[in-house]
């Protein structure tokens, strides 16, 4: 059985103070509405073993007609996956700690740069912990792209490689959809580390970093924006980066909880608050 950890939600010192206890009672298992999420590639399990050094860190906020699903796949390759339930007031907890990930509770609603953060903090303190990956909970991001992320990230002299939508041009049009494609392309103009480092897609949720990485990275925006606060951090710690081109699965549900115009104004307005904070 895997480990069922609430974090005690304190920032004070710009981390999440994390507490043992049990899960308590938990649903039976049963079926979930895989319909959701449309067919998802299976990775062949057989690579489960090569990535016992690496952990996935999925943080999900009201997910529970697709977690299990998501969490049942990766786990088919990546057996280390801690997923952080934001103070989900549906059953998602009951739900990935069906799927066999771990489990960590926030008792309250936090914020997805907050759960990213104590994630983070539960991974690298894991025996064995070399590589870790940030995943969606809602079936966007794919196995195979993680698996190739990591291997070069293995291989080359980089610290974080960041997933693009538009590193293959003509696809990305399709791909993405417009309104999202339009707040994409702004956050990119109007960031000056952004253009400086290279992105093409910051706020990409789809990650690899090494231990440096894992062990300096501070999250202090819970919302959204904590990925203009990553960027921040790449540029102003040095962290060797680089991109790789990924597909992103657009399904009815995971475009039903997607970003709008307006939640693209909130992320750079966070944004901006985030690079005055001390």
């Amino acid at each position: 059985m895997r480990d069922c950890v609430p974090a005690s939600c304190s920032r004070s010192m710009d981390f999440m103070t994390i507490k043992l206890s049990s899960l308590g009672s938990v649903a039976p298992n049963r079926k979930i509405g895989h319909h959701a999420l449309g067919s998802i590639p299976i990775m062949d399990a057989s690579k489960n073993s090569d990535f016992k050094d690496t952990w996935l860190v999925v943080p999900c906020y009201n997910e529970a007609t697709v977690i299990r699903e998501v969490l049942e796949n990766a786990l088919k390759t990546f057996p280390n996956i801690v997923a952080v339930n934001d103070g989900s007031p549906d059953n998602s907890a009951e739900e990935i700690h069906a799927a066999g990930a771990h489990l960590v509770n926030h008792p309250v609603n936090l914020g997805q740069g907050a759960a990213i953060q104590t994630g983070i903090e539960y991974a690298r303190k894991q025996p064995g912990a070399k590589y870790f990956v940030t995943f969606d909970a809602d079936g966007q991001h794919q196995v195979k792209d993680v698996v190739r992320m990591v291997e070069r990230l293995r291989a080359e002299d980089v610290d974080i490689i960041v997933g693009t939508r538009f590193g293959r041009p003509r696809q990305a049009d399709d791909q993405v959809p417009l309104i999202k494609r339009l707040v994409l392309r702004t956050v990119v103009l109007l960031s000056p580390k952004t253009r400086r480092l290279g992105l093409t897609d910051a706020h990409n949720g789809l990650r690899v970093f090494n231990q440096k990485v894992a062990q300096e990275m501070n999250i202090r925006m819970n919302g959204m924006s904590h990925a203009s606060e990553i960027v921040d951090q790449i540029d102003e710690r040095g962290w060797r980066i680089s991109e790789e081109p990924v597909d992103i699965l657009y399904t009815e549900y995971s475009m039903s909880k997607g970003q709008s115009l307006l939640n693209g104004v909130n992320i750079l307005a966070d944004g901006f608050l985030a690079r005055r904070l001390p």
